[in-house]
Parts: structure tokens; sequence; C-alpha cells
């Protein structure tokens, strides 16, 4: 029953907790990102490139079987084995992209951090203690 303990104290630390959300946050970042790649940036890097589809930047090995279309889905579909670099460029896109928004949250926070800590807080007031230890000294100095 000791291993159970340990795993639910070890699972419910506020660290395994944020780590849990931050996966959950992170995959929906992804699909989004993913989005953004596949069905924005994309479709102008196309146009900009003369309407080049990099899904299909591909290049087959062996024989194509027949009745099969020359493109990326069907032929993955197809099982046939290929050399599918215009995914890849897209998913260097996709890495770059994710990079850079990281990058720039992690920039944001770090400013907002940097604020909190340039404030420098208050002195505290001397306790009551500390007041009377004051007034003593003061009266010692006066009687030297």
């Amino acid at each position: 029953m000791g291993f159970v303990k340990e795993f639910k104290e070890f699972a419910m630390k506020g660290n395994v907790m944020d780590m849990a959300v931050g996966v959950i946050i992170g995959g929906a970042f992804g699909k989004i990102v993913t989005s953004l790649v596949e069905d924005v940036l994309m479709p102008v890097i196309s146009l900009a490139t003369g309407g080049v589809d990099f899904r299909n930047l591909f290049c087959t090995f062996g024989k194509i079987p027949e009745g099969v279309a020359n493109n990326y889905d069907a032929l993955k579909e197809a099982g046939v084995s290929m050399f599918a670099y215009g995914a890849f460029i897209q998913n260097i896109i996709d890495f770059l992209i994710i990079a850079l928004c990281i990058f720039l949250m992690i920039k944001a926070m770090n400013k907002i951090t940097k604020k909190k800590a340039e404030e420098p807080a208050p002195d505290p007031e001397p306790t009551a203690e500390e007041k009377l230890l004051g007034e003593i000294r003061d009266l010692l100095k006066e009687k030297k």
C-alpha cells in the first residue's frame, strides 16, 4: 500500500499538476499552429512560389500501383514507400512558428517579472522593540 500512497502524493504535487496543464495546453496550441501553417501560411507560400503544393513534394521508391493517384495522400494510403520532403518542409515551418511563439511568450513573461523585481519593496516599519532599542541607544550616546 506504500507504493500507491507515494504515487498519489507525487501525482498531487503542484509541479506535476502544472506540468499536466502545460501539456494539455501545449497540445491545443500545437493544433492551432498547425492550422495556421497548413490553412493560412502554406497557401500564401504556395501562391508566392507559383502554385507549389508542399504536401505533394515527394519522390517514390519503386512502382506506383495501378489505379492509385499520383498524390501524397493517395500514395500514403496505398502504402507506397516515398521520400516526402514537402511534408518535412511543412513540419520545419510548424516548428519555427511554434518556437517563435514560445520565444515571444517567454520574453513577455520575463519583461513582466523584471518589472516586478525592479519595484523596490518599501522599508518595513520598525517594530516597537526596535524603536525602544533605538531610544536606549540614543540615551546612552547622550550620557557620554
